[in-house]
C-alpha cells in the first residue's frame, strides 16, 4: 500500500511553528523541524506510540503510589492523556509555554478539557517550579523544542529547582536525547542534585534516554521488586515493562539483585 505523509495542520505564532502530519493512521506533531515531538494512533488516541513514552511511564514502577504529577512540556499530549485515562488516582498539572501547542493538542490530538484531575497551564515551566516548592511527588520534564532541550532546562540550578519542587519521597523523570553531546554533563548535574541516586533507561538505539532521580526518602527498588511490579502493572497498562526493566538493568551498575550507585 502506498504510504504518504499528509500535512494536516500548520500554525505560526511568536513561538515555534506547530505542524501536524499524518501517515498510515499515525498523527504526529512537529515544532519547527521534521523531528517528531509526539505521535498518536488516530484509531486509538490514548495508546502510547513512541518508545520514549513507554520508558517515561515506567516511572509508575518506582512510584506506584504517586498522586500528584507535574508535567513540564505538553507536546501532543500523549503522556498527559495516558495518565488521565489509565491512572485515575493521579492529579496532574501540565505547564506548556507555547499556546499553539495547547490549542493543537486539544484540536488534533484528543487532549481532554481541564477537570478535577487535569489542569493545563500556559506558562514558563521553570517559573512554575520555583513558585511551587515541595508540591508534587512526581515531576516529569518533556520540554523539547525544535533545537532539542532548551539550555535553561539542563543547568545545575534547574535540576536543583526540580528537586526542590518535589516532596521528600518524590520522583524526577526527564526525557533526554542519548546522542546529545552534553548528555554526560547533564547526568553529572543530576547525580549532584539527587546525591548519586539516579538511574537511566535507554528506550532505543539511537534514541531517547529516560533518566530518573530519587529524592532521599524514596527507596530505589531492587530488581526482583521491579520485575514483580512490572508484571502486576501489565494487567492495567499495555506497556512491555519487563523489557524496559531489562534495559534499565543493562544501563546501570548492579549485582544482579540491586543497583549499585555512588554516594
Amino acid at each position: 500500500m502506498f504510504k504518504f505523509n499528509r500535512k494536516v495542520h500548520k500554525a505560526v505564532s511568536d513561538f515555534e511553528m506547530v505542524e501536524v502530519t499524518e501517515m498510515d493512521g499515525v498523527r504526529s506533531m512537529h515544532l519547527g523541524s521534521p523531528t517528531i515531538q509526539s505521535s498518536m494512533s488516530v484509531k486509538d488516541p490514548y495508546a502510547l506510540v513512541l518508545a520514549y513514552s513507554w520508558g517515561a511511564l515506567s516511572s509508575l514502577l518506582f512510584k506506584p503510589a504517586a498522586r500528584k504529577l507535574l508535567l513540564v512540556g505538553l507536546g501532543g499530549g500523549s503522556i498527559a492523556k495516558y495518565v488521565w485515562k489509565y491512572c485515575p488516582q493521579i492529579k496532574q498539572t501540565v505547564v506548556e509555554l507555547n499556546p499553539q501547542v495547547i490549542q493543537v493538542a486539544r484540536s488534533h490530538f484528543f487532549v481532554p478539557d481541564d477537570d478535577a484531575r487535569l489542569q493545563i497551564i500556559e506558562g514558563d515551566g521553570i517559573a512554575y517550579l520555583q513558585q511551587h516548592p515541595g508540591s508534587v511527588d512526581w515531576l516529569m520534564m518533556d520540554a523539547f523544542g525544535s533545537n532539542g532541550l532548551p539550555p535553561d532546562f539542563c543547568t545545575q540550578a534547574f535540576f536543583d529547582d526540580c528537586a526542590d519542587a518535589l516532596t521528600p519521597d518524590g520522583l524526577f523523570t526527564i526525557n533526554l536525547w542519548g546522542s546529545d553531546k552534553k548528555f554526560d554533563i547533564y547526568m553529572q548535574r543530576m547525580e549532584q542534585t539527587f546525591d548519586q541516586r539516579v538511574l537511566m533507561m535507554p528506550t532505543g538505539k539511537p534514541g531517547n534516554i529516560i533518566v530518573f532521580g530519587f529524592k532521599a526518602e524514596l527507596p530505589i527498588p531492587d530488581l526482583a521488586t521491579l520485575r514483580k511490579r512490572s508484571q502486576d502493572a501489565m494487567q492495567t497498562h499495555r506497556i512491555n515493562f519487563p523489557d524496559l526493566i531489562d534495559r534499565l538493568q543493562g544501563a546501570n551498575p548492579n549485582n544482579g539483585k540491586e543497583f549499585q550507585l555512588g554516594g
